[in-house]
């Protein structure tokens, strides 16, 4: 996400920091590179304008070109109109005095629409509402096929109507007496897409929004397709005044134009970004947080919720006991590779690093997935003696385990390995002041 940018932006202030001090010249340099990389990413033209100007007024003023840290002060400012560019806030989402709210999904064919209303349904039931799912797209069987399977898949309820049923209107006016007897207090309503904007769609939509009055209509968008997102948003926005904006595949676009640029262009804020395939790959947006991605400061606050969502507390405590005390065993080993892989794919935790120090080379690490199953499976063919003291693992017991794993003798040797050199790091740390700090500490290790 944003990589291509990232990259380039901060190509332009490391520029910055070689300067013995800044002069309009080298900072006009620095502002048409910055242009550049907005341009290059696929940021839509006025929206670059606009955020040159905004930079080039503050970064241009005496006390920035006077400054001790002058590169500082112009990061800064780029992060703050960043920042305005994306939203200011995070913009929550609305519900009605009288439940239940009705959220209208829209959007062109091929989005992620389907997915996308799947995923929220799933982020609101994890915070504390009971919603309901319908899909009135009554013109592709293989769309409602689709999110009542995603309804299954999240154990989440989904009215697929009556036999009789197979008008959008009739669909979405029993939906929501359903909702009403049932006590949903959210129905989620996944309407028709199609490959371009037509009359008969736009029709539809106007005629759903009339009947439901929605709290929210969000506007699902490709954020791959680039600028084409921002235009369709915009069209959208003119004919049915969407609310919000959800952007799917974002962890598969390096550039970050429509991110940059949806926002500006239609005056609605983006509310959610989907960020992989599996149900829990979808984040609120945080414009804050996404500027300090961009600029290569990471996000560690978004990393933190994961981990409080994701990781085991208790065991996370005893784990710190087990560290400091040098008591790490095999089977703890296994349990913090597990509990890991529960805050997602390895590469979106480590892109949520700051770019700095020891930090600022993890963005060029490849993570192979299967290398962490192999490493689960091995430790599971083990007996629990020998989980317990790897010092009893010979040569006979490792070719035991290399069979029973499905993988090699030597597969066996590097994790024994890897596990010993752990076991190291962790005794010098723990023995030393890291060691009596961590002890006083009450966090949970990772």
């Amino acid at each position: 996400m944003f990589d291509n940018l990232s990259e380039k932006l901060q190509r332009v202030f490391k520029n910055l920091r070689g300067e013995g001090r800044l002069s309009a010249e080298n900072m006009e340099t620095a502002l048409r590179e910055i242009r550049v990389a907005l341009l290059e990413a696929d940021v839509n033209f006025r929206v670059v304008k606009q955020l040159i100007e905004a930079i080039k007024q503050k970064a241009m003023g005496e006390e920035v070109l006077t400054a001790l840290s002058p590169s500082q002060q112009v990061i800064a400012i780029v992060r703050d109109e960043l920042i305005k560019i994306l939203g200011s806030h995070e913009s929550k989402l609305r519900f009605a005095n009288d439940p239940p709210s009705v959220i209208l999904m829209v959007g062109l064919q091929g989005s992620g629409k389907t997915t996308s209303t799947g995923k929220l349904a799933r982020w609101l039931s994890k915070n504390g509402h009971r919603p309901l799912m319908v899909s009135v797209d009554v013109y592709r069987p293989a769309a409602r096929e689709q999110l009542r399977v995603i309804a299954r898949d999240i154990n989440l309820p989904i009215y697929t109507g009556a036999p009789e049923e197979t008008a959008p209107m009739d669909l979405a006016r029993s939906a929501r007496k359903e909702a009403e007897n049932t006590g949903r207090d959210v129905l989620l309503v996944d309407t028709a897409g199609r490959l371009h904007i037509d009359e008969q769609l736009m029709t539809e939509l106007q005629q759903l929004r009339e009947m439901l009055t929605p709290v929210e209509i969000l506007f699902v968008a490709d954020a791959m397709t680039g600028q084409d997102a921002v235009k369709s948003a915009d069209e959208f926005h003119k004919r049915l005044s969407i609310t919000g904006i959800v952007l799917t595949k974002m962890d598969g676009d390096a550039r970050g134009g429509a991110a940059l640029s949806i926002r500006q262009v239609t005056g609605e804020p983006l509310k959610f970004i989907g960020v992989g395939e599996k149900f829990d790959a979808f984040e609120v947006f945080h414009p804050d947080r996404v500027a300090s991605r961009i600029l290569g400061m990471g996000d560690v606050l978004s990393f933190i919720e994961k981990a409080e969502e994701a990781i085991d507390k208790k065991q996370a405590v005893e784990m710190q006991r087990k560290l400091i005390e040098n008591d790490f065993t095999l089977d703890d080993f296994r349990d913090q590779l597990r509990q890991v892989r529960k805050l997602g794919p390895l590469e979106s935790i480590l892109s949520m690093m700051p770019n700095v120090g020891m930090l600022k080379d993890l963005k060029n690490v490849k993570i192979d997935e299967k290398e962490i199953t192999h490493i689960v499976a091995i430790i599971d063919s083990m007996t629990p003696r020998e989980r317990a003291n790897h010092m009893i693992i010979n040569g006979s017991r490792r070719r035991r385990i290399a069979k029973g794993s499905g993988t090699s003798v030597q597969e066996v040797n590097q994790l024994l390995k890897q596990y010993t050199q752990a076991r190291k790091m962790m005794k010098s740390f723990s023995g030393g002041f890291l060691g009596k700090k961590l002890g006083k500490m009450k966090l949970p290790a990772f």
